[in-house]
């Protein structure tokens, strides 16, 4: 979740508002056309072969309507938008090297408001007419509307993976987890910020432990300090408490279900609330394993691609978000043993062929149901995961 802070001062930089070579959006049969024989760079992160491997498969859709798709991984978004902002800043405003980003959050608010973003192209889409946009959060990024300038494809939420084998009660509110550790002591660990999980971990937390949530939603201001302290304070009893007392963390989400598969840990966190069951039917985790949310809630937020203002392929990019809102891919991405991620569709907008083919679906063994998800939270204003990330690397951060 590290932003580039450079893009803060880029406000002023004069980007176009499409590349020379950027079709209608409003035009699809130009768009259809435009997009064949076009390569799409897609700028998603790699550090879950699960997911690797259903970016693969959409790259096989993408063949079919001429697009040939290849994943660049990364391991920090920002290094995506870094690259986007240092060849508008050397003056390449066509041609550029990133066509597609997976994005949200302070990264996608950053980007927008500095004009470096292609759009509005969302609502353009073909397969826009069946996106939930009542029920769900796509239409607005950690509070940022996105007026068409990133496109869903996933919908995720805040839980708790544990292994039942070895917690009969496992802790549903920070003041529980709190002693929870207490009493197993180096057996919860979350991932080091500024990576994504473990700064939602802080924000959680935050959540949580303030009693001003709406305080949340505007962006930080001066009263940073006195608003976050708590949080602070609560952290400073948990660090010797964690895995390895604190001296350690695990890089990414992944890595803390290897924790729990080699039995070092007992609870992990995960954004997708089918990640488990994809992990036991993957042999990643064993079969004791469950999820849960804390008794207020757990945060939620929706997924988005994006296209930058200078990408090389704008029409195939398109084509390529189009493909991640079909009904075929989001019932593979919801799929336990593939992704396990929730979709960004309204049923009741679908055919009947494909509601029941969403409705027969085995969410499976470690999956809550979307009543068992209970409460979704809405995501703090961006600049508090910036801040939370940096001030708890400057207090807690361990060195690579």
């Amino acid at each position: 979740m590290r932003l580039a802070l450079s893009l803060l001062a880029a406000l002023a930089l004069s980007a176009p508002a499409t590349a020379q070579t950027a079709p209608d959006p409003t035009d699809w049969a130009a768009v259809s056309t435009a997009a064949r024989g076009q390569t799409v760079y897609w700028h998603a992160w790699g550090g879950s072969t699960a997911t690797n491997d259903f970016i693969a498969w959409i790259g096989e859709q993408a063949a079919e309507e001429g697009v040939d798709l290849r994943h660049v991984k990364l391991t920090d978004t920002a290094d995506a938008v870094g690259v986007v902002l240092n060849e508008l800043q050397s003056g390449i405003e066509s041609g550029g090297s990133v066509d597609l980003i997976w994005i949200n959050g302070a990264n996608f608010a950053s980007m927008k408001e500095a004009g470096l973003l292609f759009g509005p192209f969302a609502q353009h889409l073909p397969n826009w007419r069946y996106v939930d946009t009542e029920d769900k959060t796509v239409e607005t990024d950690f509070t940022v509307p996105t007026q068409g300038y990133e496109s869903p494809w996933a919908m995720a939420q805040l839980v708790f993976v544990y292994d039942s084998a070895d917690v009969e009660t496992p802790p549903a509110s920070a003041a529980k987890l709190l002693q929870w550790a207490h009493e197993n002591p180096g057996r919860f660990t979350f991932p080091q910020p500024p990576d994504f999980l473990g700064t939602t971990f802080l924000k959680q937390m935050l959540i949580e432990l303030t009693d001003d949530t709406a305080r949340l939603q505007d962006p930080v201001g001066d009263d940073y300090e006195e608003v976050t302290g708590i949080l602070w304070d609560y952290l400073d009893q948990l660090e010797p408490l964690l895995w390895r007392q604190g001296r350690a963390y695990p890089e990414t989400g992944p890595r803390q279900f290897q924790l729990i598969n080699d039995g070092e840990v007992d609870i992990a966190l995960s954004f997708s609330p089918g990640e488990a069951t994809t992990a036991i039917e993957n042999f990643e985790l064993p079969e004791s394993v469950r999820t849960y949310v804390l008794e207020g809630g757990t945060l939620g937020n929706a997924s988005f691609v994006a296209i930058p203002v200078n990408a090389n392929a704008h029409a195939g990019a398109m084509v390529v978000a189009d493909i991640l809102l079909s009904p075929a891919a989001q019932l593979r991405a919801q799929t336990p043993d593939i992704l396990g991620y929730g979709t960004v569709l309204d049923m009741e907008k679908l055919s009947e062929e494909d509601r029941a083919a969403f409705a027969e679906l085995d969410l499976g063994i470690a999956t809550l149901s979307p009543e068992e998800l209970g409460t979704v939270l809405p995501e703090p204003h961006p600049t508090w995961a910036t801040r939370l990330a940096a001030d708890w690397v400057a207090r807690y951060g361990v060195a690579d």
